[in-house]
């Protein structure tokens, strides 16, 4: 599985900030069978790049698995040698774009601007993570896809609900990134599952 069959299944990458490397495999499993096949562990987390690579052992060919605020190359280079598949920042950073790609990772910077996402395109990146969402709206994504190449894909990070889903997906965003909604630290593997379902239930809603 790639990173474009992983999120044409299912659109939904869930963001597993502060996860311990002994919960990677339960927390995981919760996700795979709530539907969802793509996983970011932002570096901020305890041992990051271990349960990167576990979790990349564990789940191979059936989650993608990555890194969330990938700030540097040195941070590209250590993703890569863990095994990771998706190098997700919260910025638009020539060199980490270019590496990542130069590496064989698939680059999801952040953006917030048309000059942004124009730029981080051009640097080679055809996935982008419109964050702060909750500090934008639908509104910003049909403006940007009415002029953006068709084959950019955007997907909206920060406040989304499985209720608000179905405007930004109206507006053509591609897909979401889903952080303490599905995951923060303290959760339960049966938490996780509960809310990673209720997520992957509306996204299959929305799809039919």
């Amino acid at each position: 599985m790639n990173f474009a069959d992983a999120i044409a299944e299912c659109g939904l990458i869930a963001i597993l900030r502060g996860v311990k490397t002994s919960d990677v495999i339960a927390v995981g499993e919760a996700l795979h069978d709530a539907g969802i096949r793509v996983a970011e562990i932002p570096l901020n987390s305890p041992y990051p790049f271990i349960s990167i690579e576990k979790m990349s052992a564990h789940f191979q060919g059936k989650l993608i698995v990555g890194a969330g605020t990938v700030l540097s190359l040195q941070d590209v280079n250590m993703l890569k040698t863990h095994k990771g598949q998706i190098s997700v920042s919260p910025d638009c950073n020539e060199a980490v774009i270019r590496r990542a790609i130069e590496v064989g990772l698939v680059p999801l910077p952040g953006v917030f601007t048309p000059t942004e996402a124009f730029a981080a395109n051009r640097f080679g990146a055809s996935h982008l993570k419109l964050f702060p969402a909750e500090a934008a709206s639908p509104v910003t994504v049909k403006a940007w896809r009415a002029v953006l190449p068709k084959h950019v894909c955007i997907y909206a990070v920060g406040g989304i609900t499985p209720n608000n889903m179905q405007s930004w997906i109206d507006a053509g965003a591609a897909g979401f990134g889903i952080g303490s909604n599905i995951y923060k630290p303290g959760f339960t593997a049966d938490d996780v599952s509960k809310n990673a379902r209720e997520f992957g239930t509306a996204w299959r809603a929305l799809k039919r």
